[in-house]
């Protein structure tokens, strides 16, 4: 089995892929071990020194480090992937689905608006960072404002302001003239 890694626009953060699907819908982000017992590999990838959060997509998986080297986390981390993919168990207990829409806000009267802002960002926005080993998903719409989720690589990435205002907040506004700005919950 061959991993590849990427480098994201997050220096902290790396995007392992395995070659093969590790969610079937949906994403899940796990910022602790103690938010990892949903998941066998995210557990294992916590026990490995210096992961600080672990992100996983369709077919990727993302680890945030803290300040420890790439250079002695990246081997136990390929390791870890590998060992389970090639086990056959599953990335996630059963049972455990996230619900992405779950917490969701918004004024009363703006189900379109809201419907047109969650159809691009699903279909222009969440591909292409997704291929950053992130995700970007809608929390709420109210007063003009648009409420947005960042997790994985783009969770705490420098640039991530930038993506927000000049690229997610432009494009919202260019289709939807109700956006008056875009924020991170």
């Amino acid at each position: 089995m061959f991993i590849q890694t990427e480098a994201t626009p997050n220096p902290a953060t790396l995007k392992f892929l395995p070659g093969r699907v590790v969610l079937q819908e949906g994403t899940y982000d796990f910022r602790s071990k103690a938010d990892a017992g949903a998941s066998p590999l995210a557990e294992r990838l916590f026990d490995v020194p210096g992961v600080a959060a672990v992100f996983f997509g369709h077919d990727f998986v993302t680890v945030t480090k803290d300040d420890t080297d790439w250079q002695h986390m990246k081997p136990a981390i390929l390791g870890v992937i590998m060992e389970q993919f090639m086990s056959g168990q599953p990335v996630m207990a059963a049972g455990q689905v996230e619900d992405i829409e779950e917490g969701e806000f918004f004024d009363e009267g703006t189900e379109d608006t809201v419907k047109t802002i969650k159809e691009l960002l699903e279909t222009r926005v969440r591909p292409a960072v997704a291929q950053d080993g992130g995700d970007i998903t809608f929390k709420g719409f109210k007063e003009g404002i648009v409420y947005l989720s960042m997790r994985g690589a783009c969770a705490g990435c420098p640039s991530s302001t930038a993506t927000l205002q000049h690229g997610i907040q432009n494009l919202l506004r260019h289709f939807v003239p109700e956006v008056e700005e875009v924020r991170p919950i």
